[in-house]
């Protein structure tokens, strides 16, 4: 008796289906019509576009472990060792934990100009001036609209605009902060003059800067520049290494490594570039992705990117053994 009922059932379903294509075939009331629908066409750009979304989502992955590894296995490390280093004066330098306090207010510095900019932009786009009163409903619509209080959401296009722009800003703040450990790695090979030291440490660095290359990229991809500013960001990524390396060359005899102005010097440089990169990766790539839509919406997906951040991070991490 069930049989025969889910059968009945089947054959309804399948009688209703066939009558509503009849009936689609001379009624054109609520149907999509023009020369671009074409089931078959579509199914291959349906393929595509699972296959892109997931790749990007790979690729953007990996970049963030990437970055993240960065900032807490090379920078920040070196950093530490530098402002602890003996050669240092106690006072002030062991008394205080500089490193951490320099990264603190460098990832706090990235989030007021994050934070700021971000602003900024949506006021210019909600024509709200600073000036406004705060107690106006002008101001109110704002705040609704900057923290998506509100229950009218603004255009798609005007959010893939504000996306992409946030984007930029990610890309051009980690190749500063990219750039900064670039050079000062670039400088300590130069002015080294052990070669016992130099030949693994040039092979180290070819990976660590292919990784970092790799993460670096990820990030431009998202921000979509176009042709010229991809090669510009990257001609100097790639060229600051080796312009660390020549100023390492040129002052090999008044340059010391382990000097104490030197050692302070990039000792902060790497603190500062540490709570940079280390703010961006957690913030603005990490989370950002994985309580975004895309990644909220499938289990299987945020999955695989926990593994992709994690392969990511543990390359990098596994650079710092050499580099």
């Amino acid at each position: 008796m069930a049989s025969l009922f889910v059968n009945l059932i089947t054959i309804s379903l399948f009688i209703s289906i066939s009558i509503t294509e009849a009936l689609g075939q001379s009624d054109d009331c609520g149907s999509e019509s023009g020369g671009c629908i074409n089931k078959s066409k579509a199914l291959p750009l349906k393929i595509i576009a699972i296959a892109s979304i997931f790749v990007t989502s790979m690729i953007g992955a990996f970049a963030s472990g990437i970055i993240l590894a960065t900032g807490f296995m090379h920078v920040l490390p070196d950093s530490f060792d530098m402002l602890s280093s003996n050669c240092l004066n106690d006072n002030p330098w062991h008394k205080f934990l500089f490193t951490g306090f320099v990264a603190m207010l460098s990832a706090i510095l990235t989030l007021m100009v994050d934070s700021i900019a971000t602003s900024i932009y949506h006021q210019s786009k909600a024509g709200v001036t600073p000036d406004a009163d705060s107690n106006g409903g002008d101001q109110e619509m704002a705040v609704e609209h900057f923290h998506g209080h509100s229950h009218a959401h603004p255009p798609k296009d005007e959010l893939g605009e504000s996306q992409l722009l946030r984007y930029r800003v990610i890309a051009m703040v980690l190749e500063l902060g990219i750039i900064v450990h670039s050079v000062v790695i670039g400088l300590a090979l130069g002015a080294a003059n052990n070669a016992c030291t130099i030949k693994p440490l040039v092979a180290a660095l070819c990976f660590h800067q292919m990784f970092e290359g790799m993460g670096l990229g990820g990030c431009i991809l998202q921000a979509e520049y176009k042709f010229m500013k991809k090669l510009v960001m990257v001609f100097f990524f790639s060229t600051t290494t080796p312009f660390g390396i020549a100023i390492g060359m040129a002052l090999s005899k008044t340059y010391k490594e382990n000097s104490p102005s030197s050692l302070i010097m990039v000792g902060l440089l790497n603190a500062s570039s540490a709570g940079l990169l280390i703010y961006m990766a957690l913030v603005d790539l990490l989370a950002a992705d994985f309580m975004g839509p895309k990644l909220q919406g499938s289990i299987k997906l945020q999955i695989k990117s926990y593994v992709a951040v994690l392969l990511g991070a543990g390359g990098m991490s596994l650079m710092a053994k050499w580099a």
